[in-house]
C-alpha cells in the first residue's frame, strides 16, 4: 500500500501537468518554537490535503471570462478514512461553489479536474 504523501505527491504531479491547475501541499499542524510560541500552520484544521484552484472558462453570457475555482483534494488512501473536520470543510467548499472532494488515486484526482 502507498503512503498518504506518496500518494499527495503523485496527485499533485498529475494535476500539475494539466495548464489550467494549480495545486499546493497544506501541512496543517501545531508546534511550539524554542521560546515556547505556539505556531499553528497550514488553513485550519480539516482543511484539505491539496488546496488550489481551477481556471474555468465561463458561459458566452460573461464574454469567455475565466475565473479560478477554489478547489480543495483531500487525499486519502484505500482503506484512510475521512475526519468529521475534513468532511466538514469539503463541504463549506462545495456549498460556496468550489470543488471539494476526497480522492484516492491519481486517476479520481484527474477525473475531478476535467474541464
Amino acid at each position: 500500500m502507498k503512503s498518504e504523501t506518496t500518494l499527495q505527491n503523485k496527485i499533485r504531479l498529475a494535476l500539475g501537468r494539466r495548464a489550467n491547475v494549480r495545486m499546493f501541499r497544506n501541512n496543517v499542524g501545531l508546534f511550539k518554537t524554542k521560546d515556547g510560541r505556539n505556531v499553528q500552520t497550514g488553513l485550519c484544521v480539516g482543511s484539505s490535503d491539496l488546496i488550489g484552484f481551477q481556471s474555468i472558462t465561463i458561459t458566452p453570457e460573461m464574454v469567455g471570462q475565466k475565473i479560478a475555482v477554489f478547489t480543495a483534494i483531500e487525499v486519502k488512501t484505500e482503506k484512510g478514512k475521512v475526519s468529521p473536520q475534513q468532511d466538514k470543510f469539503i463541504e463549506m467548499v462545495g456549498r460556496f461553489g468550489g470543488i471539494g472532494t476526497v480522492v484516492r488515486s491519481v486517476d479520481e484526482a484527474m477525473d475531478v479536474l476535467k474541464t
